[in-house]
């Protein structure tokens, strides 16, 4: 189940109850679900009760177990509790993994929103105006890019989904655009614009760095990663399959499936106990979640959260592949397990990549 299939399911549970006059409330046009704030409190929490609980003239506690009752043993859906005053947190079933895998693929660069914003038309409207910025004053190459990528993530969220307007006010850089791509290559020029919120001023480095430190290039290495990882597979043969992930492997040594480059490769130590890490519940929450963010981008005229959110992805990505190897290690043969993680490794670059063209930087297969 994801984000958006269970604000549906708890939507559907609110309107029951005003049907059978369990509640006497306007049903509100959506509801939002999100991860909780704190581990331990399920995958996602809604506070839709406290919202309803002054329109209902009841309790928000009250008003949270009529509508727990009604999503208890939903499907997906493996508990539902209160928490504090009135939320609602939810723990999904043993599925939702493999669906959310699922649904990723299925829907490749259009995971996200319409093609991951490739609309055409707003290309064309996006190089009309970027081009006679190259020279232009300082402070204009910001407003560009910002501007041209909105216009991505507005497409992306299609006009259902939008509720952004114009574009925000920038602090400006001291570098036109052609400069600042001379000096730093077009992909990380675009990324030094595009990181820092509205109000916060852009830092330009002296260089690129193709190492772990640059946020840029981990993401870029990130998704170079799950394509090298289809590539090994299918070299032996190996084809992706949606499935049960498994238990991590031992972290005593290093995974035997991170060949890389040692003056580029990110090292990741891995946690002292397997069992507790949290690397794949917090790279699902993060592939389920990323069609919302580009809503929020799009509402708040902020794409620095599509950038935080792939390096977030990126950085949850290493950690899961660290301790669960992808592919069959030495003799070993390959099993349903590396087909389950390999998918996962797939989606995980679709989302990588979907991210990334929307900004209008480059996903290099090969790193």
């Amino acid at each position: 189940m994801t984000p958006a299939e269970l604000s549906r399911t708890v939507l559907r549970s609110v309107r029951g109850a005003v049907e059978e006059q369990e509640l006497s409330v306007p049903v509100p046009a959506r509801i939002v679900v999100e991860p909780p704030p704190r581990p331990g409190c399920g995958d996602y929490a809604s506070n839709v009760a406290l919202q309803l609980a002054g329109p209902a003239g009841r309790p928000a506690r009250e008003v949270a177990e009529i509508l727990r009752k009604r999503l208890a043993g939903s499907a997906g859906i493996a508990r539902v509790e209160i928490a504090g005053p009135g939320f609602l947190n939810f723990t999904l079933g043993d599925g939702a993994l493999v669906a959310l895998v699922r649904e990723v693929l299925a829907q490749g660069d259009g995971y996200g929103g319409a093609r991951a914003g490739q609309d055409p038309e707003v290309f064309g409207d996006v190089a009309d105006v970027v081009g006679p910025v190259a020279g232009s004053a300082a402070g204009g190459a910001r407003e560009a890019v910002v501007g041209e990528v909105l216009a991505r993530i507005d497409a992306a969220a299609g006009p259902g989904r939008r509720r952004g307007g114009g574009h925000p006010a920038v602090a400006p850089v001291p570098y036109d655009l052609a400069t600042l791509t001379a000096r730093l290559g077009s992909d990380e020029a675009r990324w030094v614009l595009l990181r820092p919120a509205a109000h916060d001023p852009v830092r330009v480095p002296e260089r690129p760095v193709q190492r772990e430190s640059n946020p840029r290039f981990r993401v870029q290495y990130a998704y170079a990663r799950a394509r090298a990882l289809v590539r090994n597979a299918g070299e032996l043969g190996l084809v992706s399959e949606p499935g049960d992930v498994g238990r991590p492997a031992e972290v005593d040594a290093p995974s035997p499936t991170a060949r890389r480059a040692p003056e580029q490769a990110p090292q990741h130590s891995a946690p002292a106990a397997a069992e507790s890490f949290p690397g794949l519940h917090a790279l699902q929450t993060l592939l389920a979640t990323y069609p919302s963010v580009i809503d929020v981008a799009a509402r708040l005229r902020a794409p620095d959260r599509v950038v935080r959110h792939l390096e977030a992805t990126a950085d949850a990505f290493f950690r899961w592949h660290d301790l669960f190897p992808p592919l069959p290690v030495g003799e070993q043969k390959p099993l349903a397990v590396h087909r389950a993680r390999l998918a996962l490794a797939e989606a995980s670059g679709t989302v990588l990549a979907n991210g990334l063209r929307l900004l209008g930087i480059s996903a290099p297969a090969h790193l």
